[in-house]
């Protein structure tokens, strides 16, 4: 008799629990797509402020460097689909940004004479919460050295070969 939850779809079985803990087949397969490179100008738009638009100029082509960078290697290694255009355009916007902000530190410094005195640049909060973001979005996608080892039992968990636990 075959095992019923490895005839249930993985999402259901999420769903609904697997109280047996039996096996079952991970993951759902979507079709691999061939991702355009979306078009930077609509996120980054020109602008009549020369600063402004130096800065989203600057946006579109880290922003298009880093497209052409991860999508390559993406489509190797996890095979990409359609539904994975948004996150990695979000990807993309989140590495310029950064780019944006240290760009900012430089020129300005951590620290803006203000109002009240001396205070740190608000740039630091905005890409200290761009690069928390980041941080998911590589570990997402697997980028990182660490996304690409795989998951890690749970603490106190190694598989049970111990015979001293």
């Amino acid at each position: 008799m075959a095992d019923p939850i490895r005839k249930k779809p993985y999402l259901q079985v999420v769903r609904e629990g697997n109280p047996g803990h039996r096996p079952i087949e991970q993951g759902l397969k979507l079709p691999p797509a061939e991702l355009e490179e979306p078009d930077w100008l609509e996120t980054f738009p020109a602008s009549r402020d020369k600063e402004l638009a130096a800065a989203n100029r600057r946006a579109r082509e880290v922003a298009s460097r880093e497209w052409r960078r991860v999508v390559p290697v993406l489509r190797h290694t996890a095979g990409l689909a359609a539904v994975d255009a948004a996150a990695l355009h979000d990807y993309c916007v989140c590495v310029a940004r950064i780019d944006q902000c240290e760009r900012e530190l430089s020129r300005n410094g951590l620290l803006m004479q203000g109002e009240r005195g001396w205070q740190k640049n608000g740039a630091t909060t905005i890409v200290s919460q761009y690069r928390a973001q980041y941080k998911i979005y590589l570990r997402e996608f697997g980028l990182s050295p660490s996304a690409r080892v795989g998951i890690k039992p749970p603490e106190g968990d190694d598989g049970g070969d111990d015979p001293f636990d």
